[in-house]
């Protein structure tokens, strides 16, 4: 597998790993400047020149990775038959710069209703290197045109139009974040019983009053959840600690609200793990 496939994969499967490229060569090596390695936790593609400087740089890229990331380090491998290593030797003659560079996981985001708010909330999660997902059950949401201020986003975003929305959290990366703001409350409490249901979720968000919350925890009881599991959602989102809907009621202001509260838990997201 190409290095960019892999790195591709890692961030699809929202997996943690390490791009280690030689920078430089001197004297004699087996692979030359620009030469490319991803390793994640359990396996690797590519190469940087196979033997014992691959091996040792293999054993610190899973270093890092076991660190939790970091920044960006250098490493240079001396490829003597004096340099002996864990590994062995490599009696090329040279020596190799190598530079590791974390490659952590992106997080993943999925709004469920396209609606003022949840475009409002879509326009600034695409600013951010994360997987979007945009979910409603109506087509006329999802429109090309109207989605159109999310043509430059950074964000990798994925359009799914679903007659069932509950459908989708099947399909959604594990460790996926899920924002429920339909238009329908009836849609919105089918959303938070599907998504209690599944084990490989983030964090469930529910926007709306705190009395459409307390009507959905009587329902969701009813429907056989237990308290703790009830207690993964967090509603309303939006919310101010002194409980106001951020500085206004605004679809852009609830959107603003949302995005701060998430901006913490999406930077734990990106530690390597």
């Amino acid at each position: 597998m190409h290095w960019t496939e892999a790195v591709a994969r890692l961030r699809r499967e929202r997996e943690a790993g390490v791009l280690v490229t030689v920078t430089e060569v001197r004297g004699h090596a087996p692979r030359e400047a620009g030469a490319k390695m991803v390793v994640a936790g359990d396996v690797a593609w590519g190469s940087v020149g196979g033997g014992n400087l691959e091996e040792t740089a293999i054993a610190r890229a899973r270093a890092v990775l076991d660190a939790g990331g970091g920044p960006p380090e250098t490493m240079v491998v001396s490829l003597s038959d004096k340099a002996r290593t864990d590994h062995g030797r490599q009696c090329c003659g040279g020596e190799v710069t190598l530079l590791l560079e974390p490659l952590p996981v992106v997080p993943s985001v999925a709004v469920f209703g396209v609606g003022h708010v949840g475009l409002e909330l879509a326009r600034i999660l695409a600013r951010h290197d994360l997987e979007l997902h945009l979910v409603d059950s109506r087509a006329d949401q999802l429109d090309g045109v109207r989605l159109g201020c999310l043509d430059d986003a950074l964000a990798t975003v994925h359009v799914h139009h679903a007659p069932v929305p509950e459908l989708v959290l099947g399909s959604v990366p594990a460790g996926t974040h899920v924002l429920v703001l339909t238009h329908d409350h009836a849609e919105d409490f089918a959303l938070c019983d599907a998504a209690l249901r599944c084990s490989h979720l983030g964090i469930i968000g529910l926007i709306g009053s705190s009395a459409k919350w307390t009507r959905f925890r009587q329902g969701l009881r009813v429907e056989g959840h237990a308290e703790a599991e009830i207690d993964r959602i967090v509603s309303p989102i939006g919310q101010t600690p002194d409980g106001g809907v951020g500085p206004g009621k605004a679809p852009a202001a609830i959107a603003l609200a949302v995005a701060a509260a998430l901006t913490g838990v999406l930077a734990g997201d990106r530690v390597a793990r």
